[in-house]
């Protein structure tokens, strides 16, 4: 098991940033909207998604995937209503990041986040597939 660091980040505490595991399966912690320097990059939720969905990238580079190798993706919000409303900016903003690659997905409504001002954290797994 690797536990993987993008260079520059932040050291997380009590867990890491994403796992590659035997077999190429990629783990990947639930991202909020923080940039490396461990700061929310914006106040909307769609500012939020963008930087989470970056954060996801930038891991699963670090493992040798691409957007493409994303299996799973699992949404928690603080806000379904605002979701919802912002989900065409939403849209725009995963195409734009992740491309027209639509893995299995889950929604889930919380009611808070660890970190005050967090609307949304998002989680993946990978597959990278045998060479």
């Amino acid at each position: 098991m690797t536990i993987l660091q993008p260079p520059g980040w932040a050291r997380p505490r009590g867990y890491s940033n994403g796992i590659l595991c035997e077999g190429k399966l990629l783990f990947v912690a639930g991202q909020i909207g923080w940039t490396a320097q461990a700061e929310l990059a914006a106040e909307d939720l769609v500012g939020q998604v963008e930087q989470a969905l970056k954060n996801i990238v930038a891991i699963l580079r670090e493992g040798g995937a691409r957007p493409e190798h994303i299996a799973r993706l699992t949404w928690y919000v603080t806000d379904k209503r605002e979701y919802i409303a912002q989900s065409k900016a939403i849209g725009e903003i995963y195409r734009k990041i992740i491309g027209p690659h639509y893995p299995a997905m889950t929604l889930i409504e919380v009611s808070d986040l660890l970190l005050d001002g967090a609307k949304v954290e998002i989680e993946a797994t990978a597959v990278i597939p045998a060479e």
